[in-house]
């Protein structure tokens, strides 16, 4: 990986950190890069650094947090990894897919003593490498006719509705969302969020990230569900459609840019 490419890294967790719609392309761009890491192989090191072979042992550090678990320190670049390191280390670089799939099982810490890093449960990386975020979606298919109630939410989740928009802007086959309020009484105690989705084309990629997006920005963590409008569900999309107003709807500027970028 370039030095262009470990900056753009490094730039995008800068912004996941601050903003969710920024995470769904930050966990892409991850899995996309190589990292470093600290340890030893079989192989003698040369400068510092080590190439190595099919089949190769080798040795990776670990460090402790605070509560004595271990955890591998993970880097986006040589600059991260001298910053957060006392003495002289042999490291290996490896890409970011492997070296998950390789420490399967293993807490991450991505860039420690950096002003900037994220750490990685176990059962995040599983996700990661299963479907390329750290949320994965849960489907419910109702088996018999359901009556649900829809409503105006009390209380609008503003930095919700703000950050799925970002998300949003940057998929161009969304056209609109809404935001209502739904309670399935056989299943749910209270009525929890739902985002209706009024789009086409990549339908997966997109409510993947926006379940990243709505689950990193719900008030106190609440539920969100999402349903894409036009998936044999005429009454609840006519209902929503009819009643409520989009929260979000692409702007022919938006369009525009779109059709201009291709």
């Amino acid at each position: 990986m370039s030095d262009s490419q470990e900056i753009k890294l490094e730039t995008a967790l800068r912004r996941a950190a601050d903003h969710p719609a920024e995470r769904p392309e930050f966990y892409k761009m991850l899995l996309e890069s190589s990292l470093y890491i600290l340890g030893t192989s079989d192989t003698e090191a040369t400068n510092g650094m080590t190439n190595l072979k099919a089949g190769e042992h080798i040795s990776i550090r670990k460090w402790e947090k605070p509560d004595g678990t271990p955890v591998i320190p993970m880097f986006s670049s040589l600059a991260a990894l001298q910053k957060a390191i006392k003495h002289e280390s042999e490291y290996m670089k490896f890409p970011a897919r492997d070296l998950f799939e390789m420490t399967r099982g293993d807490g991450v810490v991505l860039n420690p003593e950096s002003a900037y890093g994220k750490e990685f449960f176990p059962e995040e990386i599983e996700m990661l490498l299963t479907g390329g975020s750290t949320r994965l979606p849960e489907t419910r298919v109702l088996k018999q006719e359901t009556r649900v109630y829809i409503g105006e939410p009390a209380v609008v989740p503003e930095r919700m509705i703000a950050e799925l928009s970002a998300w949003f802007s940057k998929c161009p086959d969304v056209s609109r969302a809404f935001l209502v309020l739904m309670h399935d009484q056989s299943i749910d105690e209270k009525p929890h969020y739902l985002v209706a989705l009024d789009m086409a084309g990549n339908i997966e990629e997109v409510m993947r990230g926006a379940g990243v997006v709505a689950g990193d920005s719900s008030p106190e963590g609440e539920p969100v569900d999402l349903i894409c409008l036009g998936q044999n569900n005429d009454g609840l999309e006519g209902h929503i459609t009819g009643t409520f107003k989009p929260f979000y709807v692409r702007s022919w500027k938006q369009k525009l840019l779109t059709m201009f970028s291709h």
